[in-house]
């Protein structure tokens, strides 16, 4: 492991200087940039799946969870995903420099919003190497440069990524120094680095509570808090069950590491038996364990591992092929577990009343609420954003999936008069 041999301070300044490159650069010089960081990735693939081995077989020695070793491992199928979303990314309008609020003062003067870059971003994550690639597209079209701090577990893929990123950029016409990456794995320079307020404009922490609540802590910086909450779905008693069954299974076991996974399961109570007997069985085939709460566990007593529910259960983001299940009474109730749990990043209402639907819309406090819906589907991509660099659970600035215009801010523009042009 090559060990950090530049200053923070040094880093922030090379970040503040390539962002005024980056705010000044035209859309195409940016889309140009983008178009050759996807046609590097694809020339050393196999470099970068050659990295990303040593680091599975390094977490594999010291025993990673399934979930961690899911969300670090690429191969063939992800690095093509992530490809073709770097080339989205070219497609979707660029925000920088949108006017909106446009009017014309009582004096003659011309005002209106500007959207521009918000600066440098610094971004610290975990065991996820795609997001090295989301925030430097997503940051590199908003003319913002990055410094991320990546996990030890992601080492050699973040190396390895990195070096082709900058490579396409300095290929293009743009400054290196727009995406850097910190590679000394000590947590001293996660300290500086939320200390950096003279460089660096804000901080994004993408991983569980215990970071996000470090980086809040002490940050001197603004820090988006996101990627984590309890995700509900709230079966009402006039859901269609079959349709639920495949709603609920989807949630869970499609992706069991995602953040935007099903962790509790709410069920109407005259619908609790009907429900439960007809997805005990689907959850025997997708490998569920499940947590259920004492009057449920007769219906649930063919699910092959089954526990009472303990204090904390739900309040736990499982990040893995667990579920929690509890029954309420109506719509209300639901809403009050909900609250009382921690519910701030996807949750969904199965429901054909139209009632249940708005209540449930205008009293859940998430950053994304469904009707009838997965809550798998919260993601940049299938939001039509893009990638995304974080799904934000605030509620100031930017709310779930961050894309392009999340990571701009705006500035107020007012001409007294119009030039002619030379």
């Amino acid at each position: 492991m090559k060990i950090q041999n530049v200053s923070l301070e040094e880093m922030g300044r090379a970040a503040k200087e390539a962002a005024y490159v980056l705010a000044t650069a035209p859309t195409a010089q940016k889309n140009k940039a983008l178009s050759v960081i996807a046609e590097e990735l694809e020339i050393h693939a196999a470099l970068i799946l050659e990295a990303n081995e040593k680091d599975l077989k390094t977490a594999r020695e010291q025993g990673l969870s399934a979930s961690m070793l899911d969300r670090l491992m690429l191969n063939g199928e992800r690095l093509a995903g992530i490809v073709a979303d770097v080339r989205n990314v070219i497609t979707l309008s660029d925000p920088v420099g949108a006017e909106t609020h446009s009017r014309v003062l009582e004096n003659g003067m011309a005002l209106c919003r500007r959207r521009e870059p918000i600066g440098v971003i610094g971004v610290i994550y975990e065991a996820r190497p795609n997001v090295t690639i989301d925030i430097a597209s997503l940051c590199l079209k908003t003319g913002n440069a990055s410094i991320l701090r990546g996990g030890k577990e992601t080492f050699h893929s973040n190396m390895a990524l990195v070096k082709i990123i900058q490579i396409a950029l300095e290929k293009s016409g743009l400054p290196a120094a727009s995406v850097q990456y910190i590679n000394n794995p000590d947590r001293e320079w996660v300290s500086h680095l939320l200390r950096l307020d003279e460089h660096i404009d804000m901080i994004i922490p993408r991983g569980g509570a215990g970071l996000h609540k470090m980086c809040k802590e002490n940050s001197t910086i603004p820090v988006i808090i996101g990627g984590f909450g309890i995700s509900h779905i709230y079966v009402d008693k006039t859901a269609d069950l079959e349709r639920a069954l495949d709603l609920i299974m989807n949630a869970k076991v499609q992706r069991p590491s995602a953040c935007n996974a099903l962790d509790t399961l709410l069920v109407h109570q005259d619908i609790a038996e009907a429900l439960l007997g007809k997805l005990a069985p689907r959850l025997n085939e997708g490998k569920v364990k499940v947590l259920a709460e004492a009057p449920l566990l007769p219906y649930l007593s063919s699910v092959n591992t089954l526990e009472k529910a303990q204090e904390g259960d739900f309040d736990t983001e499982w990040l893995a092929l667990t579920l929690g299940i509890a029954c309420v009474a109506d719509v209300h109730e639901a809403l009050a577990h909900m609250r009382l749990h921690n519910a701030s990043h996807s949750d969904a209402i199965l429901t054909h009343d139209l009632r249940a639907a708005e209540t449930f819309i205008n009293g859940a406090r998430s950053a994304v609420v469904y009707v009838n819906a997965s809550t798998r589907f919260t993601d940049g991509a299938q939001f039509g954003l893009g990638a995304e660099v974080a799904v934000s659970t605030q509620k100031l600035h930017a709310r779930g999936p961050m894309g392009l215009e999340e990571l701009t801010t705006y500035k107020w523009v007012g001409k007294a008069d119009y030039l002619s042009r030379p």
